[in-house]
């Protein structure tokens, strides 16, 4: 054995067992450091690899597959600034808890702060946005390194699916030669793992008891006839068809209603409250309805009318958070426990007693003024609103919705009817922003069976329009509804658009970039329907089509800002007869 071939040794068995630990895919950028890590990932088809031209884009790509799927997805990127291109997708990763496996090339120490080409310091480049770091040897090829670059994979994998799921970071000192040799020499006995194709460290997800979880709720809910369940987006595969069944029993067993933010999943029955946003808005039901608990799962909803309500109430507040991601941004929960939701939820409600039937029957009556009042004034009118609700409303069981952040998610989720079967909504809601949208939409697409569709605003879509040259290097269907109202909408809702030429220059950002120009430089299907009617038909063509459909709908920012006006004010009355 040479050293020249060790490193690619130890590389091909660090990346066999990734395969045995289950990573959805690895996702490659060009780069000549890289190219041990590249030909590891690639060689014996353990899972696929994607190519993207840029690392921003790689990572937000990763980043959509990992939500898609569940599981870790894989990063490979060549020394220098390519890794630190990265950053924004890890701290989405981190903040919103999703499984990422970085793996950056890097010149070896000898290199290193001495003037070398492409050479930055990649110590813990991402400082406290990764569960862990790593710094990988892989020179000498021995029994013990063997089973050590086994184990680290595993360890990799693990921690990014530990109890607080996230990105982690490994950094891989490569020497030349990077090409490795023609056919490699066949794995001698110590390097090959375990022979039943397990991985070389197992391991069994037990965050917490949900039985201990269950006995310090049951006097909570057996003294607070009056609660509330808020469910908010619970990632990294924690969310599905089990928790939404055991909320909705949980809720017809105890007579609390679910305000349940689209990206939980939750709001698909009759005891899901879709419009507590537009309710919260009114101060008489705001005041009026004051529960004495409040039980949150997942990630505390967009919604400021909802999180404002929260801070003001004299309740006891629990959160079941089996990451302990601890989401409490008010400071007010009285109770976390690390358990999964379902499974306490489901523990709970043999011993629930409906005590107080009149509590969910006035928030459902007061959801259904709500939803009444909503379809009167919008009609059959082309809008902001309108094309979330219609979304929410149109879109097929099986189709996955990606939402931008900004002013989209706010309308999917005010706007979003209940659903008899739940759609998965999708949203880069960890950190918020609103870079990499349609790398991200492109892995969810990529990972996904059902139809999968973009929402998203002109300054997103011009953010991230580097991205669009996966149209035809991937060919995965992806449907791009592109709400264009000539810059940031939703600064037009803040005190800030009063002063005018100020905010035109400096925070409204119209892009003027030709929608119809940027279809055919990318090669995308472009539709631009001007009513309702035509938008549904649009949606229910490019669903069903191949490769990427733009769907071009423009809108008028002040209108916008004064239909929203309406629909509060509508709301109002309708619970006020």
């Amino acid at each position: 054995m040479t050293a020249t071939n060790d490193s690619h040794l130890l590389l091909r068995a660090f990346c066999d067992e990734l395969a045995r630990c289950g990573v959805c895919a690895a996702v490659t950028s060009p780069g000549s450091r890289s190219t041990p890590l590249v030909a590891a990932l690639t060689a014996d088809g353990g899972f696929p690899v994607y190519s993207q031209i840029d690392e921003r884009s790689a990572g937000f790509f990763a980043l959509g597959l990992a939500k898609a799927t569940g599981r870790p997805a894989v990063l490979a990127c060549t020394s220098g600034t390519a890794a630190a291109n990265y950053l924004p997708a890890v701290i989405e990763a981190y903040e919103a808890r999703v499984p990422l496996i970085v793996c950056s090339a890097d010149r070896p120490p000898e290199l290193r702060g001495i003037g070398a080409g492409q050479t930055i310091d990649q110590i813990k480049l991402y400082g406290d946005n990764v569960l862990s770091f790593t710094e990988v040897g892989v020179d000498h090829l021995t029994e013990q390194s063997a089973r050590w670059i086994r184990s680290l994979a595993c360890r990799a994998a693990w921690t990014s699916l530990g109890q607080r799921r996230g990105p982690v970071h490994l950094n891989f000192p490569l020497r030349e030669p990077l090409l490795p040799p023609t056919p490699l020499p066949e794995p001698t006995s110590f390097e090959l793992g375990r022979s039943d194709r397990r991985p070389w460290t197992a391991r069994v997800e037990s965050f917490g008891d949900p039985l201990v979880a269950a006995e310090m709720l049951a006097p909570i809910i057996a003294s607070a006839p009056k609660g509330v369940i808020v469910a908010g987006r619970v990632e990294g595969g924690l969310n599905g068809p089990r928790l939404t069944a055991a909320t909705e029993a949980f809720s017809a067993a105890s007579g609390w209603p679910i305000l349940a933010d689209p990206l939980s999943g939750a709001r698909s029955s009759a005891h899901s409250i879709a419009h507590y946003d537009a309710l919260l808005r009114a101060a008489p039901l705001a005041l009026s309805a004051q529960p004495t608990a409040v039980l949150r799962f997942g990630d505390m909803p967009t919604s400021k009318p909802l999180r404002s309500w929260l801070e003001q109430l004299d309740a006891v507040e629990v959160l079941i958070d089996p990451e302990m991601a601890w989401q409490d941004p008010s400071q007010r929960t009285d109770l976390v426990l690390a358990a999964q939701p379902a499974a306490v939820l489901e523990l709970l409600v043999a011993d629930c007693e409906l005590a107080d039937p009149a509590w969910a029957v006035g928030w459902q009556q007061a959801d259904a003024f709500a939803n009444e009042a909503i379809n009167e004034l919008l009609g059959e009118e082309l809008s902001e609103p309108a094309v979330a609700r219609q979304l929410g409303a149109q879109l097929p069981a099986d189709a996955t919705l990606v939402v931008a952040s900004s002013m989209p998610i706010r309308d999917v989720e005010s706007f979003f009817p209940n659903r008899e079967q739940p759609l998965r909504v999708l949203s880069n809601r960890g950190a918020n922003g609103i870079d990499g949208t349609i790398a991200s939409a492109y892995g969810v697409a990529t990972a996904s069976e059902g139809a999968t569709v973009l929402l998203i605003g002109d300054v997103a879509f011009a953010h991230d329009i580097g991205s669009l040259l996966n149209a035809r290097r991937l060919g995965a269907p992806l449907t791009i509804v592109l709400v264009d109202n000539y810059g940031g909408g939703i600064f037009d809702f803040l005190e800030v658009s009063e002063h005018q030429s100020f905010y035109e220059q400096h925070v409204l950002t119209a892009t003027g970039l030709n929608i119809e120009g940027a279809a055919a430089a990318f090669g995308l299907h472009l539709l631009a329907p001007s009513t309702l009617e035509e938008f549904a038909a649009a949606l229910d063509y490019s669903v069903a089509s191949d490769g990427t459909q733009l769907i071009h709908l423009r809108t008028d920012r002040a209108a916008n800002v004064e239909l929203h006006r309406q629909l509060w004010n509508a709301v109002a009355v309708a619970l006020a007869r």
